[in-house]
């Protein structure tokens, strides 16, 4: 009998028990394509000798320093290499070990930098609807996730939260997708109106959402529009790239497509493809020179943060990505991902959209293609789908509440950056046999 306290209490799931490439194995020697990298997470597949070598090497040297003592040389040069391709006027790296901790800092952050500015009176954060930002509670109430947050509502803050951009479901008939983007970002600007232009801390978004929507990039031009009403305001811009930044999309920020810099970026997951738990807040130097120059403490902090070891790792993953030219890889799979996945399921009665960047793809299901009408939630069309895929050999991403946090249901997949044209081939057929099982057309 285990004693661990596992995710799914009345479906235990197997025991992992080794990793080859894009392969995870169990204990009975079934081998499983990672389609999902987890979740985002294992870019580089498993068990990459470079990277595996890089964390021995470093455990053996220095395997941890407090960083209210030290720091580190994997953590300066780490950060080094992320400052040097980070998007214009990111200028220093906070280390932690993980995406909901990365989120929490940048808000603390966020709040600390307009209090030493004189400005104590604001206070107020705007996200969006069918996001994501962690399961903390402060990275929860941030979130729109509605299911995630439903059974804590009494314990989150106060946040608020507009529409996503989310052209597939919520375009109006007739509207262009610029035009489309353009409204919905309007909705930042009258609720920075609405609550006090002086009040806003800053403004949340992931720029391809992940978990919550299934890879929902937004329309052209919705992002510049959210640049300029947060310069307007001097309200900050903090974009969660937890899922889909390094490298997931194509470009190793995802934000690199938008054509604009936040003033704080959050990254992990890919940052550390596994071998190692590390996360980052990401803030410009203006921010930073604004603490230092007033209390020189930011009031934040955790155990593990700046760890050498997962610093060690991370250096090794994000030369991997470079040097492997994987961004190239990223992008040319992800075409050929997208166009199998369109060829194959492109006319399924019940697959309403595919959509995505680079290896992050989501499909949506619907019970009517026509009026993109979503199953009923007690069809349980995303946990089937899982189930079935899994028992296909495939690691896949489902979720339901994807229009409203109740309705929906969508996939999400994010194999790893080191996959060829052969295993684009393997999804789709591993795909096609859960479909026939759960979705017959």
């Amino acid at each position: 009998m285990s004693h661990v306290f596992p995710r799914q209490i009345k479906s235990p799931p197997p025991v992992a028990v080794s990793g080859d490439g894009c392969y995870l194995v169990d204990a009975a020697g079934k081998r499983y394509f990672d389609g999902s990298g987890g979740a985002a997470v294992s870019c580089l597949g498993h068990g990459d000798p470079e990277i595996v070598a890089a964390v021995q090497a470093q455990v053996a040297q220095l395997e941890f320093a407090h960083t209210g003592f030290f720091t580190s040389e994997p953590a300066e040069k780490l950060a080094d290499l992320l400052i040097s391709k980070a998007p214009g006027g990111i200028d220093r790296v906070y280390f932690v070990s993980g995406g909901s901790e990365a989120t929490e800092a940048a808000m603390k952050l966020a709040r600390q930098y307009h209090v030493e500015r004189g400005e104590k009176q604001r206070r107020h954060i705007i996200a969006r609807r069918q996001s994501y930002h962690g399961n903390t509670l402060g990275a929860l109430a941030a979130g729109g996730n509605a299911w995630r947050r439903a059974q804590f509502e009494p314990m989150l803050a106060d946040m608020r939260h507009i529409a996503p951009c989310y052209e597939y479901a919520e375009k109006q008939p007739g509207e262009t997708p610029e035009a489309y983007g353009q409204r919905v970002a309007q909705e930042l600007e009258d609720e920075i109106l609405a609550l006090g232009p002086d009040t806003v801390i800053a403004f949340m978004a992931e720029p391809v959402v992940g978990a919550t929507l299934g890879a929902v990039p937004a329309v052209p031009g919705y992002f510049r529009r959210i640049r300029e009403i947060c310069d307007k305001y001097g309200v900050l811009l903090i974009l969660d790239e937890v899922m889909c930044g390094m490298g997931r999309t194509g470009h190793l920020f995802a934000c690199e497509a938008e054509g604009v810099a936040p003033d704080i970026l959050c990254i992990a997951k890919g940052l550390g493809a596994g071998y190692q738990p590390i996360g980052a807040m990401l803030c410009t130097g203006a921010i930073y020179d604004t603490i230092a120059g007033g209390s020189g403490f930011f009031q934040h902090g955790h155990t593990y943060i700046g760890h050498p070891t997962a610093c060690a790792a991370g250096l090794a993953v994000v030369t991997a990505i470079l040097e492997r030219g994987l961004l190239g890889n990223v992008a040319g799979m992800g075409a050929a991902l997208e166009d199998a996945l369109r060829a194959r399921f492109g006319q399924h009665p019940h697959i309403g959209d595919i959509r995505g960047r680079g290896l992050f793809r989501g499909l949506e299901f619907v019970a009517d293609r026509d009026s993109r009408r979503p199953f009923d939630r007690e069809e349980a069309i995303a946990p089937r789908l899982k189930k079935a895929a899994f028992e296909a050999g495939l690691i896949c991403y489902p979720m339901q509440g994807t229009r409203d946090g109740r309705l929906g249901d969508h996939m999400l997949l994010a194999p790893p950056f080191i996959m060829g044209p052969e295993h684009v081939d393997e999804i789709v057929d591993k795909l096609a046999i859960a479909f026939g099982q759960v979705l017959p057309d």
